[in-house]
């Protein structure tokens, strides 16, 4: 395969952007990143130039080759595919020598994608929020949750840090015995208090948390499977809740006879971990479908442009391009 073209992929997410540059069989990857490109969450303006410098740098590190085709997946991606959105993202490309602007398609597809070959399935993506999509032909089907963290979302890293949140405030305001999970959200919110302060410790934790926008909870999520791991029986508690309700999501979005794979994507779901491990045991509990976890997004993505070039008398190797998650 020579470098006579290469394929773009970008994985936009509210925190961070991704972008890879491949020859047509993944062997040639160049790699790009910058900040958060949903455009829901920065706007399109600040959304356009993450996925403009994330491309632009993995451009420039494989070197000179047109682009045939390229793929985006955006959560919101609404926002890119007509009127002003469309224009702003067209005309970031073209600056960067792009002939051919990149197809914007939802971020669900590309988590899929970035988990199996196969045209068909089920994702579940637990992050900061949490939805769960049916794929058919690889296109969007059944969409269930993802509702954001005021109405939905649950399974969440945001719901998992909001229940860490609330145990440990109750906990103390009782005045029952501290553990793990006290002590790590304790630090996290407190650094340098030490758990078992009752009900003064309570609300200055309310105080913290409350200062903060809402979505910040979502970093105590990772404390949860910490303190399960220890052997805080409210942590593990917490992570039993999240796992049905995680499958529960799953179940809206996929019928109980279908035997097509089933990806988990996102930052919950793609750590190793008691909620990964909780997850992955009732899903294979209630079907009989390979379990996947997703890997890179952004490989994942340009797989699905050379997809768009080669079609399938030549599909390139799923492996070659999507690599796990870092």
């Amino acid at each position: 395969m020579t470098d006579a073209g290469v394929v773009l992929g970008i994985d936009a997410g509210g925190t961070s952007t991704r972008a890879v540059v491949a020859s047509l069989d993944g062997t040639r990857i160049a790699r790009g990143r910058a900040g958060g490109g949903n455009p829901t969450a920065h706007g399109i303006a600040a959304a356009t130039t993450a996925l403009a410098t994330a491309a632009g740098q993995a451009l420039r590190e494989y070197g000179e080759a047109p682009v045939l085709a390229g793929v985006v997946g955006v959560a919101g991606s609404e926002a890119f595919l007509d009127g002003h959105g469309k224009s702003v993202v067209e005309a970031a490309f073209a600056e960067l020598g792009v002939a051919a602007p990149p197809q914007v398609i939802g971020d669900v597809l590309v988590a899929f994608a970035a988990g199996t070959p196969e045209p068909s399935g089920t994702v579940l993506i637990s992050g900061t929020g949490a939805v769960a999509a049916g794929i058919t032909g690889r296109e969007r089907g059944r969409l269930a949750d993802g509702l954001g963290w005021l109405f939905g979302d649950h399974g969440s890293g945001y719901w998992l840090g909001h229940q860490a949140a609330k145990a440990v405030v109750h906990r103390l305001a009782m005045g029952l015995a501290d553990g793990p999970l006290t002590r790590l959200v304790v630090q996290a919110l407190l650094p340098g208090e030490n758990a078992g302060g009752g009900r003064d410790l309570a609300n200055r934790l309310i105080g913290v948390a409350q200062s903060r926008p809402p979505l910040t909870l979502a970093a105590l999520g990772p404390l949860v499977s910490q303190a399960a791991t220890e052997g805080d029986p409210v942590a593990r508690d917490i992570v039993a809740e999240a796992a049905l309700l995680l499958v529960g999501t799953v179940a809206a979005a996929r019928d109980l006879d279908e035997d097509t794979p089933i990806v988990l994507a996102g930052s919950v779901l793609t750590t190793a971990g008691p909620v990964q491990e909780a997850v992955t045991g009732l899903l294979r509990d209630r079907w009989s479908a390979p379990v996947a976890v997703a890997g890179d997004g952004a490989g994942a993505a340009a797989w699905l442009a050379a997809l768009q070039i080669l079609g399938d008398r030549a599909v390139p190797s799923h492996k070659v391009f999507v690599r796990p998650a870092t």
